[in-house]
């Protein structure tokens, strides 16, 4: 049996079980839900830094989804591509992922149905590098003991909009299972460490980042427009997981679904300011959506 083992434990999240635990309920914690939820849950967009920078946004959607749906039987995730340069959306077909909470397994029947469909290749490889679908897991492990994933890696191509529509389809003709779609994206990534500084650098700069290039990506998202948030992260570098967060929405979209709800949005550097009381030339903006 396949098992991808956690490259990223230990640095963006705790290598051991209590600690990663004690995290997850912390993360839990900081960011309570104190508004009104869509009465399913189809989808989310959840960030994928550090558990210490993103985490309470990612506790954010897997809390509101647990809210609405005690059980869910999948949890696809589509996951941003840093290191896979496939054109294809790599899927990670069999087997099982171990986190610091165990092993969780895949979905292989959901699997064999997006590989059927073409829309998908079958590559566990491109996974073996790629952090940003394993710091989602164990709040899937924590919250939904029993779900399975389906982990596919969705570089920022039309072919993420296909994808999204065919797991939309496949979760329409799967109905006696509760399956849920996961987009991994962090946002503008701003400051000379990143080498992206339109808009020069200081408070202003980071401010623009967070008010108004996170924002045209968020409100894309908001307004189910897909094509249009692949076009404005290759235009104006405000999504890392473009395609990602793009299938997630394409989906949520063939789901029947017509808005979004914006959970949360802010940046490393406030982060750092709250928490640590510094600040940073740099920001990565973070956003919890669900639909």
């Amino acid at each position: 049996m396949q098992t991808r083992k956690p490259i990223v434990a230990g640095q963006f999240y705790p290598d051991e079980q209590v600690q990663c635990v004690d995290e997850i309920n912390q993360c839990l914690e900081e960011a309570p839900l104190n508004m009104p939820l869509p009465d399913t849950i189809v989808a989310g967009i959840v960030p994928h830094a550090g558990w210490t920078f993103s985490g309470s946004l990612a506790a954010l959607v897997f809390s509101a989804i647990k809210q609405r749906h005690d059980k869910v039987d999948t949890f696809i995730i589509f996951g941003a591509a840093h290191g896979y340069y496939g054109a294809s959306p790599a899927v990670y077909d069999k087997g099982n992922w171990l986190t610091p909470l165990g092993e969780v397994a895949v979905d292989e029947n959901l699997a064999d149905a997006v590989l059927k469909s073409d829309a998908a290749v079958s590559d566990t490889s491109a996974h073996q590098y790629e952090h940003s679908i394993e710091v989602q897991v164990p709040f899937i492990q924590h919250l939904f003991a029993d779900a399975k994933i389906l982990p596919i890696l969705t570089p920022p191509s039309e072919q993420a909009l296909s994808l999204g529509e065919v797991v939309g389809d496949i979760i329409i003709r799967n109905k006696q299972k509760k399956v849920v779609c996961i987009g991994s994206t962090d946002l503008t990534h701003y400051g000379p460490h990143y080498g992206f500084t339109p808009m020069g650098t200081g408070a202003n700069a980071l401010q623009w980042a967070s008010k108004v290039n996170d924002k045209e990506f968020i409100d894309l998202a908001l307004k189910l427009e897909p094509q249009k948030m692949l076009a404005s992260a290759a235009k104006n570098y405000n999504a890392c997981g473009a395609g990602a967060a793009a299938a997630a929405v394409a989906a949520a979209k063939k789901l029947g679904k017509t808005n979004g709800l914006l959970l949360a949005h802010t940046n490393s550097n406030e982060v750092m300011m709250k928490k640590m009381g510094a600040s940073s030339a740099e920001a990565v903006g973070y956003a919890a959506i669900v639909f």
